[in-house]
């Protein structure tokens, strides 16, 4: 897989930005003006997710393709050294300082360290540290997809790979909007949070975005020749997949909706999965474009993904009534803080830890 693409590292660097901005909420949020880019912010997930689906089916897939040993010990263990130190360090924050949390409630350690606080969280209780669900369906992803690939490329076909894919985001598709009819029918005041419980959080519910990724990663690494020919019109699809981001923002601009889980997500991957692909090489606008500072937050995106809510909170604890109501001044403060501790967290836990992955097994 290609190192250091300024495409893919722009991408990462709006999808922190992203989601930073949609959980500005927990500090009072923006204000009115920027409400319309704020809270469309959970959409930098999803972009999270065709990165990963993309970025990790194409390292799995390039050693099958080169019919390689796919060391499964090996993927194990450097995905372990990517993701749990400062996982586990962040975890171990909010469960000795209880004024490090931007909730006082927070889910007993054995659901983050099993990662399974996506499948059994109560939101109404607790919130803290909530933002690990995205992480929960990361592990989900890396611990199954490798196994999946490595039977399919043993024992299926090419064809059997596609259906199965296809199979897996129309069975999404299909339970998403059983379950969204279900809790309208039962719960239609959400006096439990089911949309995020049921829906929103569950790893089989959040397919989407991986398996557009993956697609991608399939195709460069098993097809090439179409992958190159489909690199002239990489312009072209990054104007489609922001053409298919502005339908998506429509058909989600009310996000607890039937259309919004059932066609809106599948809509939105596609789209994002336009402009991964657009960045996946240096032969597009986005893909040779270095925007300055893009290359820096993408490499500390992990990092201050964990720690930015919680920093936000410690700001509005001792800041807060000074920033009330300053809309972008305020996120400026709440953001730097952000940084900061994302910075911290990425120079003493994930980088060392990144070291340690890299040195020979």
């Amino acid at each position: 897989m290609p190192h250091a693409l300024p495409g893919l590292d722009l991408l990462r660097a709006v999808a922190i930005v992203w989601v930073m901005l949609f959980h500005s909420w927990i500090v009072g949020g923006l204000g009115p003006d920027w409400s319309w880019l704020s809270r469309h912010g959970w959409m930098g997930v999803d972009l999270f997710f065709v990165l990963s689906g993309y970025l990790i089916g194409g390292q799995v897939l390039a050693v099958l393709q080169r019919g390689e040993r796919l060391s499964l010990a090996g993927f194990y263990r450097r995905r372990a050294w990517r993701i749990l130190p400062a996982y586990l360090a962040t975890l171990l924050l909010y469960l000795s300082w209880p004024g490090w949390r931007e909730a006082p409630g927070l889910e007993p350690a054995w659901k983050f360290l099993s990662f399974t606080v996506n499948l059994t969280i109560d939101y109404s209780v607790n919130q803290a540290f909530s933002h690990a669900w995205s992480l929960c369906v990361e592990e989900h992803f890396y611990a199954l997809f490798p196994l999946i690939a490595l039977g399919l490329w043993r024992w299926g076909s090419a064809r059997s790979a596609w259906a199965l894919g296809l199979g897996l985001l129309l069975g999404a598709m299909v339970l998403r909007a059983a379950l969204f009819q279900h809790g309208t029918a039962t719960d239609p005041d959400l006096t439990r949070n089911w949309f995020l419980e049921d829906l929103y959080y569950p790893s089989w519910c959040r397919l989407d975005g991986l398996l557009c990724g993956v697609a991608l990663a399939a195709v460069q690494q098993c097809r090439p020749v179409w992958w190159q020919r489909a690199r002239r019109w990489a312009d072209l699809a990054a104007l489609g997949g922001a053409a298919g981001l502005g339908v998506a923002f429509w058909v989600l601009q009310e996000r607890v909706s039937l259309l919004g889980v059932s066609l809106g997500w599948p809509l939105l991957s596609v789209a994002l999965a336009a402009l991964v692909f657009a960045g996946a090489g240096r032969d597009s606008l986005i893909g040779r474009w270095c925007v300055p500072g893009a290359g820096a937050l993408a490499a500390v995106s992990y990092s201050l993904y964990l720690v930015h809510k919680p920093a936000y909170h410690l700001v509005q604890w001792h800041w807060g009534t000074a920033l009330q109501g300053r809309g972008l001044l305020a996120f400026s403060v709440y953001g730097a803080a952000a940084l900061v501790a994302g910075a911290a967290m990425y120079a003493l836990v994930e980088r060392p830890a990144l070291r340690w992955r890299d040195r020979p097994a």
